[in-house]
């Protein structure tokens, strides 16, 4: 008898993005059609926060909130109460103007009489001036009438969101959904807890969805793409809703998540959802399965895939060396199937660069894949998707761009590479410039003396309007001992190339990292504000230093003037791992102040300040003298 047609369904669980489609389900999608494999996508995660956030979903909240205890009312849940039927009533055309499909509405958002406002609202009491003004003004201006609404409507479905959170799961977010269940957590214990509870209107909603698309694909397999700890539970809902109803469906588990924390899984429970866990790049792994599931390979010649073992219940790890798809040949994403029309352009931060990641529907793509640097000490180096690095000719990605403007219709492109490599993007511009391609596009990059003046000219004429990097910590000493390859200096001129040809600057930082003092974080500070007081960049983010098990931190941590903290026995993940360091600094402490004093810098204020004015408590004075960017900017290369 032979084996039914693959039909294979690629799925987005919750949460990802809002604004756009994750892009792993496309290139799986694309993959599989370039080898004539029936394959279809959806998108779960936008289609959970849809069904949530419409007139229904708000009646059975409202119904949960009614059956609370008052004492139980959290200021989100009060003000939800209070509003119900405004919000009843504004949430389709709320929605409907965040789609792009309702643009006049912004009128009466502006208004400030359509929304009802809940505690997020308050937010806002920090913009308005002595005489009490406009608290938006100085954002938009007398114009800037649609992105006021948007930032007034993101700020509505904030408070929905808290409702969520406050009276029915307790672990819901737009992004990081329930990710402590899942993030280097070495047991499956608490996800196994909670998949064993009772559904709460979220899981249910969920089901519904999941069992929906599989009555609609008829998939006889499902690949659920895990790319963060805050997808993980809902990618394990959907496998029970799928095993529960359809136990033939072949259920498979992958994505960054997988490939960074379940290395070395051995937790046989796992498999109660999920027929195999795939590791790193999809495309050969996911051939051989296929193969398999058809009878056309034997189980032994499965690549980078987990199983349990049927006689012993073990969990077996089965890796035949084969080699990987070449990047050149993996083919064209597609985003055919995922309702492109529905994704919410929502505007958190009023920094214009900022925004970028939650506002626009973005065609995701990469240059290469791996990162062609590969040797920061903090990064997870030694794994694939940094480890091997593959690039593609410019005109097979000008022609993989020329087709998804063909199918999405949309311009605008975000490349996803680790760090996108110089030489590739300065080949890419000039081919999109002879083909008059006309989009725009922003990525992630290194800060590296390549990127001329001249460079970073040509790539905005190619449509380049925003990049992102990593300064991490704005010191020479700890850039060195990170193997950045990159100086503060170099970084302000970089930085202040590309602001000079009109391509807005986004800045990763870091604090925490091994041997950080008090002093350095202070100094670093004082370069971040000298940075942006010189126009070098517009946004940056500051996020505490994580040593992983994969970085060369975590590797050999003797090298960086630290110890490991023991790990207990583990089963499920490992990613996070302690460490000791003798400096003693309390980096939380120091965390705040950091966050706060960015968040008034990418709004362009106390850019004069004595940057120890942000810290509650006592620090040295900085030992940048206070024109060290304004010198290095002087300076040639």
């Amino acid at each position: 008898m032979s084996a039914p047609p693959l039909r294979v369904l690629s799925v987005i669980p919750p949460m990802t993005q809002l604004n756009t489609p994750y892009p792993s389900t496309a290139y799986l999608t694309g993959f599989l059609r370039s080898r004539e494999i029936t394959a279809v996508q959806e998108d779960l995660a936008l289609a959970l926060v849809l069904q949530l956030l419409s007139p229904d979903g708000l009646r059975a909240v409202a119904a949960k909130v009614a059956a609370l205890p008052a004492k139980k009312h959290s200021p989100a849940v009060q003000a939800f109460a209070a509003q119900r039927d405004r919000y009843l009533a504004t949430i389709a055309p709320t929605i409907a103007f965040l789609q792009g499909r309702d643009t006049t509405l912004a009128h009466r958002i502006v208004g400030r009489n359509f929304l009802p406002e809940g505690p997020r609202f308050a937010t806002l009491d920090v913009y308005v001036d002595d005489e009490g003004g406009d608290p938006l003004g100085w954002a938009f201006g007398a114009l800037g009438l649609h992105d006021r609404a948007k930032h007034l409507a993101t700020l509505y479905l904030n408070d929905l969101a808290d409702v969520l959170r406050d009276a029915v799961d307790p672990r819901f977010e737009f992004v990081r959904y329930a990710e402590s269940l899942a993030g280097s957590q070495p047991t499956f214990d608490p996800l196994a807890a909670a998949l064993a509870g009772p559904l709460n209107l979220v899981d249910e909603t969920l089901r519904t969805l999941a069992l929906a698309a599989v009555e609609r694909h008829a998939p006889t397999v499902v690949l659920l793409s895990v790319p963060f700890p805050g997808a993980v539970y809902a990618a394990f809902r959907i496998a029970q809703a799928i095993k529960a109803a359809h136990p033939h469906i072949v259920t498979v588990l992958g994505g960054g998540f997988v490939n960074t924390e379940l290395r070395d899984l051995t937790e046989p429970r796992v498999f109660d959802y999920f027929d195999y866990v795939s590791l790193d790049a999809g495309e050969r792994p996911l051939l051989a399965l296929l193969e398999h599931i058809q009878g056309q390979r034997g189980r032994q010649r499965l690549v980078r895939t987990f199983v349990r073992v049927a006689e012993s219940g073990a969990v077996r790890y089965i890796n035949m060396q084969e080699a990987d798809i070449a990047f050149a040949e993996v083919g064209t994403p597609t985003w055919d199937g995922l309702p492109l029309d529905k994704y919410l352009s929502l505007l958190d931060m009023l920094n214009p660069m900022h925004r970028l990641w939650s506002d626009g529907r973005w065609n995701k793509l990469t240059v290469a894949h791996g990162c062609y640097w590969k040797k920061c000490s903090f990064c997870d180096v030694s794994l694939d998707y940094i480890s091997r690095y593959e690039g593609a000719s410019a005109s097979v990605l000008a022609d993989r761009i020329e087709a998804i403007v063909r199918e999405t219709g949309q311009t605008g492109f975000h490349f996803v590479d680790e760090a996108a490599p110089p030489k590739a993007l300065k080949t890419l511009a000039t081919e999109l410039i002879e083909r008059n391609a006309g989009i725009s596009w922003w990525g992630n990059i290194r800060f590296e003396k390549t990127f001329t003046p001249e460079l970073a000219e040509l790539l905005a004429d190619s449509g380049c309007i925003a990049v992102s990097g990593g300064l991490e910590v704005a010191s020479d000493r700890l850039l060195d001992l990170m193997k950045k390859g990159v100086s503060v200096d170099q970084v302000a001129r970089v930085t202040r190339a590309f602001t000079d040809a009109g391509i807005l600057v986004h800045a990763y930082l870091m604090y925490g990292f091994p041997t950080q003092t008090v002093q350095d974080t202070v100094d670093a500070l004082e370069y971040v504000r000298q940075l942006f007081a010189n126009g070098c960049i517009q946004s940056g983010f500051f996020h505490r230093f994580a040593c992983t098990v994969h970085s060369p931190v975590g590797k050999a941590p003797e090298e960086y003037g630290v110890t490991l903290e023991p790990l207990p026995p583990v089963s499920f993940a490992k990613n996070d791992i302690g460490f000791h360091d003798p400096t003693g600094v309390d980096h939380d402490a120091l965390g705040g102040a950091l966050k706060k004093a960015i968040y008034n810098y990418m709004h362009g204020i106390g850019l004069e300040e004595d940057v120890r004015s942000w810290f509650p408590f006592k620090v040295p004075k900085t030992t940048v003298q206070r024109n060290r960017i304004e010198r290095a900017l002087q300076q040639r290369g």
